[in-house]
């Protein structure tokens, strides 16, 4: 452990019995902190708090008690996705305590490498990715935080010999403190998440913090096709390991050569490369070698290479994961071929800029299913690709009118809206045959729903699943 008795005696509130909170709860309990859990949702409903309880860890369920928070807690662990204004968490900042997620306590707790990855869109493809970059170069890596395994978990699992590698959201990035990566990755900035955040700027400001401990002994990897990612550059000490896809970079990066012009097609045969601190050129693949379809994760590629790189892996390493890998679950997966017409789960895209970016990497006539939670959005980001790329949509949930409007005014006549059923995967399952009845041999269904899913489903691998389940059965 980097500082063993950084919480020893401490007295710590961990707010969310999700995965990360009773993980960083556990974690803080065997430091030797002595840890209050809090979770509004009601003792049935926490199934979690007895375990926590058989280890001397106090669990209060059912709401927020007005002493929970008080001048004697040390620090508050939170829930990435509780907002700052819910009462626990005002209050303790009112009162000038600490309050951090889970990551935070985590990299306190461990002297390992730390590659740390955030984004909009591409997080847990590039997270992944780079896990298999790494294992392919014996570098021993574990694959952690967002994607799944809280850090904490990974931090008290790791040896000398292993890499970090950690998926981060704005939410865990915003509720950090000191936290430092030895390599921090930035793939891009969309307009997303601002019923969270409120604003942009705090949005980039939370993706940002990735970068904000980083010294000249550290690596910043990000996409310099990215206005707002360049627009970062001036306020990072740590040294600039750029990717592009529109640019043969002429300091140390890693590029498409020859590079993509926007807007044009042609056949040219292009290369990743990496150029090194001496200016030497090292050619690593030719991209159409590369295992993921679209445009889109040729980006992706880019930031694993560089992020991989850095961590100490050779370029000669990195070919066959870049070959071989074929995606994560819920990201453009293909499903099957019913009939003639193939089926892809992009259940991930919650945002707009999402489902523009699974639009472009296939290239074949798209009925797409989309529409979920409503945070406001005019969805008119989907229109040039709705009129380039979509020959019908199917709209659900809260966003289905807006969804609809947005095709009505790209020139679609084939636009559906499924009204809400008895269940939500009743619901998908009817967008799902529409789809089917008006897509053609040849052609592609697509769920890329630009939403979050809490309208209808859990998570969006809830209705990830639900959409396989049911092109299976079709």
């Amino acid at each position: 452990m980097k500082h063993p008795d950084e919480y020893r005696g401490r007295q710590v509130v961990v707010l969310g019995l999700a995965k990360s909170g009773v993980q960083v709860a556990k974690t803080l309990h065997r430091s030797g902190a002595v840890v209050t859990v809090n979770d509004k949702k009601t003792r049935e409903e926490c199934p979690e708090a007895s375990e926590l309880e058989a280890l001397g860890i106090s669990v209060v369920c059912g709401g927020h008690p007005e002493g929970l928070i008080h001048a004697g807690v040390d620090l508050v662990v939170k829930n990435p996705g509780i907002p700052y204004s819910a009462p626990p968490v005002a209050k303790a900042e009112k009162l000038g305590i600490e309050v951090v997620t889970e990551v935070e306590v985590a990299y306190h707790l461990t002297e390992v490498p730390i590659i740390g990855i955030t984004g909009s869109n591409g997080k847990t493809t590039t997270t992944t990715w780079i896990g298999k970059m790494l294992e392919s170069a014996g570098l021993h890596p574990i694959i952690a935080g967002n994607i799944g395994t809280p850090l904490c978990a990974a931090a008290e699992e790791a040896r000398p010999e292993n890499r970090l590698v950690v998926e981060l959201s704005s939410f865990q990035l915003k509720g950090t403190r000191e936290f430092r990566p030895a390599v921090a990755v930035l793939l891009n900035v969309a307009k997303t998440h601002l019923d969270y955040h409120g604003t942009m700027e705090d949005y980039v400001a939370s993706k940002a913090k990735l970068f904000a401990n980083q010294t000249d002994s550290d690596t910043a990897v990000l996409n310099w096709d990215d206005p707002v990612c360049r627009e970062l550059v001036p306020y990072i000490k740590a040294k600039l390991l750029p990717f592009s896809m529109a640019e043969e970079l002429r300091t140390a990066g890693v590029y498409v050569q020859p590079s993509f012009i926007p807007g044009v097609q042609d056949n040219l045969t292009r290369h990743i490369v990496y150029r090194d601190e001496a200016g030497a050129e090292h050619r690593i693949l030719d991209i159409a070698e590369i295992g993921l379809a679209g445009r889109f994760n040729i980006g992706n590629a880019l930031a694993a290479v560089a992020a991989s790189l850095t961590a100490g892996a050779a370029p000669e390493a990195l070919v066959e994961p870049l070959r071989s890998f074929r995606g994560v679950e819920h990201r453009l997966e293909f499903v099957e071929v019913k009939s003639g017409v193939a089926y892809y789960n992009n259940s991930k895209a919650t945002n707009s800029k999402a489902t523009v970016t699974a639009l472009g990497a296939l290239d074949r006539p798209i009925v797409l299913i989309a529409g979920g939670l409503d945070r406001g959005s005019d969805y008119m980001e989907l229109l040039p690709a709705f009129k380039e790329k979509v020959k019908a949509v199917v709209a659900i949930g809260q966003t289905k009118e807006k969804i609809g409007r947005v095709a009505e005014l790209a020139g679609l006549s084939d636009i559906v809206l499924v009204d809400t059923g008895t269940s939500a995967a009743d619901t998908l399952r009817e967008a799902i045959k529409a789809a089917a009845g008006l897509a053609a041999d040849g052609d592609v269904v697509l769920l890329s729903p630009a939403c979050a899913s809490w309208d209808m489903f859990s998570s969006y691998e809830e209705r990830g699943r639900i959409f396989k389940e049911a092109v299976h059965t079709l």
